[in-house]
């Protein structure tokens, strides 16, 4: 056990400016509500906190192709309508739309997230938080399901630079695609995501990819033998999970496919078993964890029953394995929900338990009327039986036989980190302190924030 762990916290209150557009459920603001509520409980005197730089575009192509990053940097809301046919090619349209300053938001929180990389590498830190970065779908050459950077792949691709392995957890309701699709080929990152999956949900991976005629025929084979139950059975474990990893990644993504209304118990339960073991047999030198606050009893886009503790059990099982860890948000679109929920986890990763009455702070007339950390249990059947979780259970662990344990890896010299010269003079120093952040209150709009119960519509993305 590390006696205490060194904290790096990351924020840049511009994000709080950013408006993807009066109907759309992504709300930055949500960044803002969080950081005032970490400087409301004293938490940011218990951790450093920095300013991220802004990610240089070859920063940026690391991962991402550079004719997408360089359209990113040039498409602005009135020059859009010149580039239709490259709208259409790097998916930018309804739920990924272009908007005042979208290039600047997304080297603001991908820098976030490599700078937290780095300081982890260099071990300046046990544990780096960026609640800015988590952007899980974004593709190598597209944007997906409100992700346009995916700030993730860019800050295990800097961890692999020091360690031979590195454990990507999610959390999010929504499945991590772009994150194991991007290392879905290599042993070196194993990725396992906790996600609803079924009814169109997006983005609709993460589970069973069985063509129905194929195993209607599969099933016509077994029950014309005799031992057909327990083929049968046998067959529908072994489908359950083949979203798992091809060629030297094969096993290495591990998903856990869920159904509407799970709640803590259940929840909670696998994911210590699973992670428990993951981490036992996988040996990983640093873990990401991305926490997605949209899995939270009612939020606007989620289905799942967890409340605020049972989400942030999962921080603290993490937590405990004392590897470098790197800490991201995600979806989550009830603000002032996702703003409870990743400082009750701040607090956690500080191991230090908040009063349950929020302090006076900027936007604490959208915490009322009870003005409480918690929220209202969820009421959404849980529709995930027992046998249901001890199949996945069952299949992963079985996935996890079938891998060596710890890989080995051919470590090479270790590159610098990019030193660009050329940077303009206001660019901020990526590791000067920020004065706790109080001179990032923003100015909100009216339509940022939603009454609640009437916007529910579980068919959108992230």
């Amino acid at each position: 056990m590390r006696s205490k762990d060194k904290i790096s916290y990351f924020y840049d209150g511009d994000v709080g400016s950013v408006y993807f557009g009066p109907n759309h459920p992504m709300k930055p603001h949500r960044l803002c509500m969080t950081h005032h509520l970490v400087l409301a409980y004293d938490l940011h005197k218990k951790m450093e906190i920095y300013r991220p730089h802004k990610a240089y575009p070859v920063e940026l192509a690391q991962f991402h192709s550079a004719d997408y990053v360089e359209f990113l940097h040039r498409i602005t809301p009135d020059t859009q309508h010149l580039f239709s046919n490259e709208l259409a090619r790097y998916n930018l349209g309804e739920d990924c739309p272009v908007f005042e300053n979208l290039f600047e938001f997304c080297q603001i929180y991908a820098g976030g997230t490599i700078d937290a990389a780095r300081r982890l590498n260099n071990q300046l830190c046990d544990i780096a938080i960026n609640w800015a970065g988590g952007l899980h779908h974004a593709k190598k050459c597209e944007a997906s399901g409100f992700c346009y950077i995916n700030d993730l792949v860019l800050g295990i691709l800097e961890l692999l630079k020091y360690h031979a392995r590195v454990l990507y957890i999610d959390i999010d309701v929504h499945h991590g695609d772009g994150v194991e699709e991007a290392f879905y080929f290599t042993d070196r990152v194993m990725t396992v995501s906790f996600h609803k999956f079924g009814d169109m949900f997006f983005p609709g991976t993460g589970d069973v990819k069985v063509i129905l005629n194929s195993l209607l025929f599969i099933a016509v084979k077994c029950f014309s033998s005799n031992s057909s139950f327990t083929l049968w059975n046998e067959i529908l474990i072994q489908v359950v999970l083949k979203d798992i990893g091809e060629r030297e990644g094969k096993y290495y993504a591990i998903n856990v496919p869920l159904k509407d209304g799970i709640d803590d118990t259940s929840f909670t339960r696998l994911f210590k078993i699973i992670i428990s073991k993951v981490v036992e047999m996988y040996q990983p030198g640093a873990i990401v964890l991305q926490c997605g606050a949209d899995s939270l009893a009612g939020d606007r886009l989620g289905c799942f029953n967890l409340s605020i503790d049972g989400h942030a059990e999962c921080v603290k099982i993490v937590k405990k394995f004392n590897l470098p860890l790197l800490v991201t948000g995600g979806g989550g679109y009830t603000k002032e929900n996702v703003a409870r929920c990743w400082t009750v986890e701040t607090g956690v990763l500080l191991d230090t338990e908040l009063p349950n009455e929020i302090p006076e702070n900027e936007y604490i007339k959208y915490f009322a009327p009870d003005c409480l950390l918690n929220i209202p249990n969820g009421h959404i059947e849980n529709l995930n039986s027992k046998s249901y979780l001890s199949t996945i259970k069952m299949q992963v662990l079985e996935n996890l036989r079938s891998i060596q344990h710890a890989p080995g890896v051919q470590m090479q010299e270790v590159p610098p980190d990019f030193y660009i010269p050329d940077f303009d003079e206001d660019e901020q120093n990526p590791d000067e302190h920020m004065d706790q952040h109080t001179q990032d209150k923003q100015i909100q709009r009216d339509d940022e924030y939603y009454d609640g119960d009437n916007d529910n519509d579980h068919n959108m993305d992230m």
